[in-house]
């Protein structure tokens, strides 16, 4: 397996699961609070799972999940040092491996939604050829 096809969908996951977290942590996560649905905003964890499956050739589920995995411990630093802490750190912990997950469901949703959509084409083409 060649090593440098796989960093360009952790890298991706890497950064964008940082930036979701960070601006949910300092500035979004006051509106899903106020809203009253505080849990909400883990759904925005979705978006990098999506985008690093695109970016990952072959739109593999592991490469995302690694970049998650990898950025929740510098995440957890980042909010426990930079910001305010208002939870505990299990309730952090528990947060941030729930943003994992939603990373790895974004980026079953691309796969299967790829999947779909190559599975549609295909048959297509088939009914166009046997006519």
């Amino acid at each position: 397996m060649n090593i440098k096809r796989n960093w360009p969908g952790i890298a991706c996951c890497f950064l964008l699961f940082t930036a979701v977290c960070i601006c949910l942590t300092f500035k979004v996560q006051g509106a899903f609070i106020a809203a009253g649905h505080p849990e909400l905003g883990l759904l925005c964890f979705i978006l990098p799972g999506i985008v690093a499956s695109f970016v990952s050739r072959g739109g593999e589920v592991v490469r995302p999940l690694v970049g998650a995995i990898l950025a929740a411990p510098i995440c957890l630093v980042v909010m426990r040092m930079v910001f305010i802490p208002s939870r505990t750190i299990m309730q952090e912990l528990a947060w941030l491996l729930s943003g994992v997950f939603w990373c790895a469901l974004g980026a079953l949703f691309f796969l299967f939604v790829r999947r779909a959509v190559e599975h549609r084409r295909e048959t297509k083409n088939a009914l166009r050829g046997g006519r």
